[in-house]
């Protein structure tokens, strides 16, 4: 492969991109290109088609980092992207073809996260109402970013961004991790996914995996670690060609 590939990291539920900030400096210090793109939040086949035409607009190749949620959106965005070379998933949902996220995590020993969520609803382009899922502010640290401080967690709570409940119902389409070389960051304290659910994802995808002591924001609370996954990733990538 010739040239160094552009890093595309997508962020999960309740999140915005700025959560990648320790991660984007640390990439941009070695000299990478780096993008992390708003993902929608609106369900899987609005989220993986908006990420899947992101990744069409680059030229050269890929590395697809997706956290939480975001894992479950680069599983399926880059089924068809011929540049995408590689996967990173980084506390991060890999689900097979035709599981939902919410039949996977149900029966997580780890994940308290439900326990933790507010109902909201917001309106559709046909007239109706769907739901959609936040965080309740006073459980973020709990369930969420138990390893960040307490005005850390606070400042989470209060710019989190709603998922959409379609994000839990809809069936994922055929995984990318089944033709592409993958790597995982299983955060081992992570009470949100479920660590014992990004474990068993990342062995069943056949990903390299790296356990790092940590909570669901991983990519926040420890960044030297999750960077060095994806450097690993690059360096690997950089040796094979693209796909055709």
């Amino acid at each position: 492969m010739s040239g160094e590939p552009t890093i595309v990291l997508v962020h999960g539920a309740f999140a915005d991109a700025s959560s990648w900030n320790g991660v984007i400096s640390r990439l941009q210090a070695e000299g990478l290109p780096v993008t992390a793109p708003a993902n929608p939040l609106r369900g899987i086949a609005i989220d993986s088609g908006y990420i899947a035409s992101v990744f069409e607009q680059i030229d050269g190749p890929i590395v697809a980092v997706g956290h939480s949620y975001g894992g479950a959106v680069i599983t399926n965005a880059a089924i068809d992207a011929k540049n995408v070379a590689a996967l990173v998933y980084v506390a991060a949902f890999a689900p097979d073809e035709a599981e939902t996220l919410g039949a996977a995590s149900a029966d997580s020993k780890d994940s308290v996260l439900n326990s933790a969520l507010v109902t909201r609803h917001y309106p559709t382009a046909t007239g109706g109402t769907a739901t959609e899922f936040s965080i309740d502010p006073p459980k973020t640290r709990e369930a969420f970013a138990s390893d960040l401080s307490e005005e850390q967690a606070a400042l989470i709570a209060a710019t989190q961004r709603p998922l959409s409940e379609l994000a839990f119902s809809e069936a994922s389409g055929p995984p990318a991790w089944k033709h592409l070389p993958s790597w995982a960051v299983v955060a081992t304290g992570d009470k949100a996914a479920g660590a014992d659910v990004t474990r068993s994802m990342a062995e069943r995808a056949g990903a390299k995996i790296t356990e790092v002591e940590g909570s669901h924001v991983i990519m926040i609370s420890q960044p030297d670690a999750v960077t060095a996954v994806i450097l690993q990733a690059v360096e690997a990538v950089t040796r094979v060609p693209v796909r055709t």
